[in-house]
């Protein structure tokens, strides 16, 4: 009876240990969110030729659009650009737009001209990091592992 309660708890250990996402994997999922998310709201620009803008802070983040005004208000009729909050633990944990650090607010514009400039988001979540990288040109890719410590750059 011990020995088949001893297998029964191994049992059940791996399989939780096989079923729950590690750091990696829960900030992996994030940052590939983000990118997605970034890309789109570049393409977005471009097609309704507004500019669209992201901001982040502590607890997740959210696009804002300029009207007719040219008054920037959060974008709520998008499930796609729709505001977000980020799982326990998971940090946007800076910004560096065209290699400076940003004053201020972590903000980034996507302009309808299509020129945008290179940014850099670095992600983290405990000793796990990830960098969002975005080119000139539209290109926006993932980096794993090379997300700066906290700190390292600018907050909110």
């Amino acid at each position: 009876m011990l020995v088949a309660l001893v297998i029964m708890g191994l049992f059940v250990g791996l399989v939780t240990a096989i079923v729950l996402p590690g750091d990696r994997d829960v900030l992996r999922v994030e940052a590939e969110r983000l990118a997605q998310l970034l890309d789109f709201a570049a393409a977005e620009a471009q097609l309704t030729g507004t500019t669209i803008a992201w901001t982040a802070d502590a607890s997740g983040y959210r696009f804002s659009r300029t009207g007719e005004d040219a008054e920037w208000s959060e974008i709520r009729d998008s499930d796609l650009l729709r505001a977000r909050t980020l799982p326990q633990g998971v940090l946007v944990s800076g910004i560096r737009v065209e290699n400076m650090r940003p004053q201020g607010s972590m903000r980034l514009e996507f302009p309808p001209q299509g020129a945008s400039l290179a940014f850099t988001i670095a992600m983290s979540l405990g000793a796990e990091r990830f960098a969002i990288a975005g080119s000139p040109v539209g290109e926006v890719r993932l980096l794993p592992g090379e997300g700066t410590a906290p700190g390292d750059v600018a907050r909110p």
